[in-house]
């Protein structure tokens, strides 16, 4: 069997890490990637257990955990000091955990772990990719670089190119549309009144959420703790957050008529002429697939489940991407040949359940924190902390929330994902409780 050769469009997290899988194992891989250089833009992210086994089962995770927050759990407060939200890891498992990361770090931790395979990997920076045609025995790629066609083929290719794809094949998009609302976001300083192992949320109604997550360091400034600040707006008002210094006042009132403490930290930090915070904005997309993959094509990533950030399981998921589809891969390996049937059968089947899991869920949370429905923050204050009293709500909750759900009553074994033996690739869901780590 010559080695197969792999073609992955974009160099986000579900590129970088189903390269380094695939690369490890042997493949030949060679990644497309429209920009000129890896330059991550965007705020920090907060990788669950899910993503975080994924983490261990690349090798990486010591790596991330030098530069990363280490977060213990997540805490939603309203104006009047109650937590509507009040979820921990441990209440998933013992020794669970999430961890803050900026975009860049995360860059960083992945594109050094895949450079210990650099003879596999073949990098086409400044390359776009306008059209995929699938063969017989391979798949063409069709694009462009500095204004020059090219055409190139390979045995089989991942869409990896983020929730604005316009590769993905038409015929298995169920939903594409934009989310009405997005988020303005700055990374600052670590906040010093807050505790820095939690995720810290906000919300009056559902017309005003905010979010404080620890975010840890960059590789070049290791030493500077970070947080990043997103605060939730229609998608029609983020170009104009914070234009001018009438505007600043008048949010900076919102912030402290409902919670002064966070108040003052911010007008300390506005009030910094030479360090302000650059705000940039994030709008979102809600993608639905009827399938992920078929014959020599598939989609991961973004591009395959794109959905609201509220459950906060984008990255986690292109994570469980990469590994599913490496398990896939090696369970279809027959007589020194591929099955592609069989690859995508087995994929489906450990990665659709989740998917469509983490995806319902958002689309029925994320209108009680972000809408104009004037009953919805009032349904979900009355709701949340009632469910939080009784502990197997409180444990579910926790796992959800830990991204090893993959349906109502079954989730992932941390474990199962985390461990790495090169002659046993197995792949296991099971719908036991987590198993305590010690």
């Amino acid at each position: 069997m010559k080695t197969p050769h792999f073609a992955i469009v974009g160099a986000g997290t579900a590129g970088l890490a189903t390269a380094i899988l695939l690369a490890r194992t042997g493949n030949r891989v060679t990644i497309f990637e429209q920009a000129d250089q890896l330059s991550p833009v965007g705020a920090g992210l907060l990788l669950q257990p899910a993503g975080l086994a994924v983490f261990e089962h690349l090798g990486v995770l010591e790596h991330a955990l030098k530069l990363g927050a280490k977060v213990t759990g997540l805490e939603g407060q309203l104006p009047n000091k109650r937590l509507l939200v009040n979820s921990h890891y441990h209440q998933a498992g013992s020794n669970l955990y999430g961890l803050g990361i900026h975009r860049a770090t995360l860059c960083h931790v992945l594109t050094h772990k895949l450079a210990e395979y650099a003879s596999h990997v073949t990098w086409r920076m400044g390359h776009s990719i306008e059209r995929i045609q699938e063969q017989q025995n391979e798949v063409r790629l069709f694009g462009s670089q500095q204004q020059q066609n090219f055409d190139a083929c390979f045995d089989a290719v991942l869409i990896a190119n983020g929730a604005r794809s316009q590769l993905r094949p038409q015929a298995w998009v169920k939903v594409d549309q934009a989310y009405p609302w997005g988020a303005a976001w700055s990374i600052v300083p670590e906040c010093p009144t807050l505790d820095p192992a939690i995720l810290h949320q906000f919300y009056d109604r559902s017309k005003i959420m905010m979010g404080i997550l620890p975010t840890g360091a960059i590789p070049t400034a290791p030493q500077q703790r970070l947080s990043s600040v997103f605060w939730s707006l229609p998608s029609s008002q983020l170009q104009s957050f914070l234009t001018d210094e009438s505007a600043k006042q008048q949010w900076l009132k919102q912030v402290s008529d409902r919670w002064p403490d966070v108040a003052e930290w911010f007008k300390q930090l506005l009030s910094n002429q030479h360090h302000q915070p650059h705000w940039l904005s994030a709008q979102y997309r809600d993608v639905v697939m009827s399938q992920f993959g078929q014959g020599r094509i598939g989609v991961i990533g973004d591009a395959a489940h794109a959905m609201s950030p509220q459950l906060g399981q984008g990255a986690n998921m292109a994570l469980l991407d990469a590994w599913a589809f490496s398990q896939s891969l090696h369970a279809a390996k027959q007589n020194q040949q591929i099955d592609w049937s069989a690859l995508w059968q087995h994929y489906h089947q450990h990665r659709r359940s989740s998917t469509q899991f983490y995806q319902f869920l958002s689309r029925l949370l994320t209108p009680l924190y972000q809408s104009d429905h004037w009953w919805a923050g009032g349904l979900r204050d009355l709701t949340f902390p009632w469910m939080y009293q009784i502990p197997y709500f409180r444990k579910e909750m926790a796992i959800t929330i830990s991204g090893l759900k993959t349906g109502l009553f079954e989730q992932l074994d941390y474990q199962q994902v985390a461990q790495y033996a090169e002659k046993d690739h197995a792949f296991n869901a099971k719908t036991a409780s987590l198993p305590e780590y010690e």
